[in-house]
């Protein structure tokens, strides 16, 4: 395809080649061995060799390999050279701490105070035109977004706890209660900060939150935590997990994903809308935020390899986080579809929080907040809770 290139990625791109290489590898050398007999056993197969001779097994699997590799290489081409950019210009900004600060979108009412997770920008909920769900808030309701920004030289030394004192700081800096609502990860710290803070938190969202990380996937979690110490000579030399160290993690989570994604992008029309939505998605996924290292220790240490939040041992300075004891409005959201947090990891939190409100999208984990179908899935019925708490 001709043109120039506009963008690297998907990061880190060696290791998404090299999956692709390695599963193409792998069947090529199965085909090899496989007896005569398996074509007339197995459809898939069956129809692979279009009714030819058996032994003509290995070379009709090396054809389909050759061919799925040009097509993932064909997406990636088609996704680095795609014309589209981000034009949206962020709103005044309202209150900042470091590198941390609140952008207000307008609107009017009982502030909704969306936290996204610490380890993405805070863009995906400020996407594109018809893709941010700040935008669609703000024309009914007052809404603030919380941007954690870059960790500089001070929250490299941050724990899971100093965020959350800087979620309430941000908190206790409004005039009036606030609506807290938290994506993914920014779920948890909204969770606990709620809990802190019941008398400057007027009700509490929840989207893409896990909880039980032991549940889903079976081994996941531990297969992520056990790459821990391999990480630690990276977050001693940077103070953080990289940004290339945390694409690794989430590729492992579902490691075949991404080459599927851009086999399926690079057929489409890349002048449709839906192109551009891709890139979009993907652009803010490339463009990450590094952790800092004594969160991610936390993280793949006491919730992924402990599962400290499901356990009921999830301290934050002192205080257990127990979701059961919380006496406020809630609403859970659980895309059906999410293979970062499946939705056997996030039902448990639904169901211990008293009364919550539990809706289960037809969606996947981004997708949810920023798909061409989010203002269905999520956008609207999150509205419509928020406007029935304005009623109660």
């Amino acid at each position: 395809m001709p043109g120039p290139l506009h963008r690297p990625g998907p990061r880190p791109l060696l290791l998404h080649l090299m999956l692709a290489a390695m599963s193409s590898q792998r069947s090529v050398l199965e085909s090899m061995s496989l007896n005569g007999l398996w074509p007339a056993l197995s459809p898939a197969l069956a129809d692979l060799l279009g009714g030819a001779n058996p032994s003509g097994l290995p070379q009709a699997v090396l054809t389909a390999a050759l061919e799925k590799d040009s097509a993932l290489l064909a997406g990636i081409a088609a996704y680095r050279r795609h014309p589209w950019t981000r034009d949206l210009t962020d709103p005044p900004e309202i209150w900042r701490e470091g590198d941390t600060r609140i952008l207000d979108f307008g609107g009017a009412g009982t502030p909704l105070l969306f936290v996204p997770s610490l380890v993405n920008r805070a863009s995906v909920l400020d996407l594109a035109p018809g893709q941010s769900m700040m935008r669609f808030f703000a024309a009914s309701r007052r809404t603030l977004l919380l941007d954690w920004g870059w960790p500089g030289a001070v929250e490299r030394g941050f724990g899971l706890a100093d965020y959350i004192a800087r979620l309430e700081r941000a908190i206790a800096a409004q005039r009036d209660h606030v609506i807290l609502v938290g994506y993914c990860m920014g779920g948890l710290l909204a969770l606990a900060a709620a809990q802190r803070m019941p008398d400057r938190v007027a009700a509490l969202g929840l989207l893409a939150t896990p909880w039980d990380f032991h549940a889903g996937t079976e081994g996941r979690a531990e297969a992520v935590a056990r790459l821990l110490p391999l990480l630690e000579p990276a977050m001693e030399l940077t103070g953080t997990l990289p940004i290339d160290g945390l694409q690794t993690l989430f590729t492992l989570l579902d490691p075949f994903g991404v080459g599927d994604k851009y086999r399926r992008f690079g057929k489409l029309d890349q002048a449709s809308a839906r192109a551009a939505s891709f890139v979009a998605v993907e652009d803010w996924l490339n463009d990450g935020v590094p952790l800092a290292a004594p969160v991610a220790r936390e993280v793949l240490g006491g919730w992924y390899s402990e599962n400290r939040p499901a356990r009921g041992a999830w301290d934050v300075a002192g205080e257990t986080i127990r979701p059961e004891e919380l006496r406020l409005p809630s609403f859970v959201a659980i895309p059906a579809r999410d293979r970062i947090v499946p939705p056997e990891s996030a039902e448990p939190l639904a169901l211990a929080i008293p009364g919550a409100t539990v809706i289960r999208p037809a969606a996947g984990h981004v997708g949810m907040v920023a798909g061409t179908s989010a203002a269905r899935a999520l956008w609207q019925p999150l509205l419509e809770w928020v406007q029935r708490l304005d009623k109660s």
